[in-house]
């Protein structure tokens, strides 16, 4: 029996919710030499279906090179207990061009319209914001999207505030002059009175690429920023050292009561858990995957790069992926303190064993991966963004980054495209396993070649969703 909670479930009822049957991604064509709009793509996933493994719907965007690339919803399960609320429009907001887009998917789910567009200078003038990241609704109605940058493309970690029923920009949601020195992804908290924002760095150092004497420079970030949700006021910075270098995604556990959760941290390729204490905020380092000494690359030492991570619905078990070195990781995190790793598989990456990077020294004694071939197809890139079905038992996989470092690193995903793949999970024991049956080859779009990024269900998912 559903909850008669509008139209949301908690975390635990929606982990029994329906099968997916559609996914939305944006696909970008920024940096790849095809000038053409990014889109968002409408893709079938049921298995049942004549279109399954099939891109169904393209909707373009009205510009070039936005650089689409995380969505989020106009209500959510912060809106739990709010019956007039509907899930039916997916916020896009471009990284690079700063421009938001209000997308209709509630019309005709499997054929989404542009409903509105916010542009950059609505950021610029009523918030002094640019680069917006991540949107997440508010039980109060209204959108909350973090910028990473000022417009001028320095460093600058701030909130815009959008009105939940016109899309109109209402200004910041921090206090003013308290904007921090980066900003990249936010989780709030509201039975702890808490929002954790992260940093990733400095627009205009990381649009082209990433230079590593940036991070010497002071131009990519290091702390975890908590704010007090209630008043909106800053109340700690927790810098995580070097260790913890470039933390992206950020996740609370899905349990409202836990005053805990964990942050990839990509440079150093370090997962901290972050907990509340009897008057602030910590964090410790709970997982760290070794660098693997290499020639043929860059950097005598290949980081694995976490980049996207998450956590299934039940709280059980976290997912990451290692971006360079190829491989996806997870772990039961029963034990919060002491996560265990239960499953790994490789996808691509910068290592695979016929490549032109030699692994010379591996703390871990992995040998060199195969290169992953899905239907014939030798996969490009490696993988990165997440999503988990709600039952934890598909995880459905991305493997571009951000079009600029994907240029840089893997080149030959801007030549072919992107993927998405798909892999079986073992819930009860742990174990990862690639489904060779399932690729959605992005390579094979009527424009050309695109890099699909973030992947959306239409009923939210366990990255969208804040419970109260």
């Amino acid at each position: 029996v559903w909850p008669s909670c509008g139209p949301f479930l908690s975390n635990l009822f929606l982990l029994q919710g329906p099968r997916e049957e559609i996914l939305y991604l944006p696909c970008i064509y920024r940096n790849t030499g095809i000038l053409k709009p990014d889109y968002l793509a409408t893709v079938d996933v049921d298995p049942k279906s004549p279109t399954y493994c099939q891109v169904i719907h393209r909707l373009p965007m009205p510009n070039l090179r936005d650089e689409l690339h995380h969505s989020g919803w106009n209500a959510c399960s912060s809106c739990f207990d709010d019956a007039s609320k509907k899930r039916n429009f997916l916020i896009l907001p471009s990284l690079i061009s700063s421009r938001i887009y209000v997308v209709d998917v509630g019309t005709n789910p499997r054929a989404p319209k542009i409903h509105k567009m916010v542009e950059p200078i609505e950021l610029y003038w009523k918030c002094g914001l640019a680069n917006p990241h991540t949107s997440h609704c508010l039980g109060s109605g209204q959108i909350m999207i973090s910028c990473m940058g000022d417009p001028s493309g320095n460093g600058k970690g701030g909130f815009v505030l959008l009105d939940g029923e016109t899309f109109e920009v209402i200004g910041n949601w921090e206090h003013q002059g308290e904007a921090v020195p980066f900003g990249y992804d936010f989780w709030y908290q509201p039975r702890h009175n808490v929002m954790i924002s992260t940093e990733w760095g400095a627009p205009k150092a990381l649009v082209n690429g990433f230079n590593p004497a940036h991070v010497q420079e002071g131009l990519y970030g290091s702390a975890l920023n908590i704010w007090d949700w209630t008043t909106h006021k800053k109340l700690q910075r927790l810098d995580l050292g070097e260790e913890g270098a470039i933390p992206l995604e950020v996740r609370f556990l899905h349990d409202p009561s836990a005053a805990e959760g964990y942050v990839g941290c990509a440079l150093n390729s370090t997962v901290f858990r972050f907990y509340k204490t009897e008057g602030d905020w910590a964090a410790e380092k709970v997982i760290s995957i070794p660098s693997k000494k290499v020639e043929g690359w860059m950097l005598p030492e290949m980081p694995s790069l976490i980049t996207d991570i998450l956590i299934s619905l039940d709280d059980r078990y976290l997912y990451f992926s290692n971006w360079l070195h190829g491989d996806i990781r997870q772990y039961d995190i029963t034990d919060r303190r002491n996560p265990r790793l239960v499953g790994q598989v490789f996808l691509g990456g910068s290592i695979v064993r016929d490549g032109p990077i030699r692994v010379l020294e591996d703390p871990e004694n992995q040998q060199q991966p195969r290169p992953c071939i899905i239907k014939g197809k030798r996969i490009p890139g490696s993988p990165q963004m997440l999503q988990l079905s709600l039952d934890g038992r598909r995880l459905y996989v991305t493997t571009s980054l951000y079009s600029g470092w994907d240029k840089q690193f893997y080149p030959d995903m801007i030549r072919e495209g992107s993927v998405m793949m798909q892999i079986d999970v073992d819930t009860v024991d742990g174990g990862l396993t690639l489904n060779e049956d399932f690729l959605v080859d992005f390579g094979k779009e009527p424009d050309g070649p695109v890099l699909a990024h973030e992947l959306r269900y239409p009923g939210g998912d366990c990255t969208s969703d804040i419970w109260l």
